[in-house]
C-alpha cells in the first residue's frame, strides 16, 4: 500500500485541511512553499493519465477551490498547481496527486520552476506536430 493509501485510510497522520468521500487534501510534509498542498483521490491512481475521468475532474474542481483558500488565506503572489507523471518527470509517489505550491514575491521558495527560451533551438517542430495529429 503506497503511503498517500496510508494517509487515506488514517494508517499515518496528516495535516489535512480537506476532505470529502473521494478526495483528500493535507499539507505536504516537504512543505515547497508556505501551505504547499497536496490533492489526491482516495482511490488509488499511480497518475494523472489513469486516473478516472470523472474523479479527476472533481480533483481539479477541489484544487481550484483550494487554490483560492491558499491565495487568500496565506497572500501569496502566485501559485503553481502541477501534476508529475512518471519518475523522469519527479514523480516520488506513484499516487495521482496535484501539488498546490503558494508562490511569493519576497521571502523563501524551495522550488524552482524556470522555461527556457528555446524558439531557435533545433527541434523539428514539424515533425513533432505531424506525430501528434496521427
Amino acid at each position: 500500500m503506497c503511503i498517500f493509501c496510508k494517509i487515506v485510510n488514517k494508517e499515518i497522520p496528516s495535516h489535512c485541511i480537506y476532505e470529502d468521500d473521494t478526495v483528500m487534501a493535507f499539507l505536504d510534509i516537504s512543505q515547497a512553499a508556505k501551505g504547499h498542498t497536496l490533492v489526491i483521490p482516495k482511490a488509488h491512481y499511480d497518475h494523472f493519465l489513469n486516473c478516472d475521468e470523472a474523479l479527476m475532474k472533481h480533483v481539479f474542481e477541489v484544487a481550484q477551490m483550494l487554490g483560492k483558500r491558499l491565495q487568500a488565506a496565506l497572500h501569496a503572489d502566485g501559485l503553481n498547481i502541477l501534476s508529475n507523471v512518471g519518475t523522469a518527470a519527479g514523480q516520488s509517489v506513484s499516487h495521482f496527486h496535484v501539488h498546490l505550491i503558494p508562490r511569493y514575491e519576497t521571502g523563501e521558495n524551495h522550488v524552482t520552476i524556470a522555461f527556457a527560451d528555446n524558439a531557435h533551438a533545433d527541434a523539428d517542430i514539424e515533425a513533432t506536430l505531424a506525430l501528434l495529429k496521427q
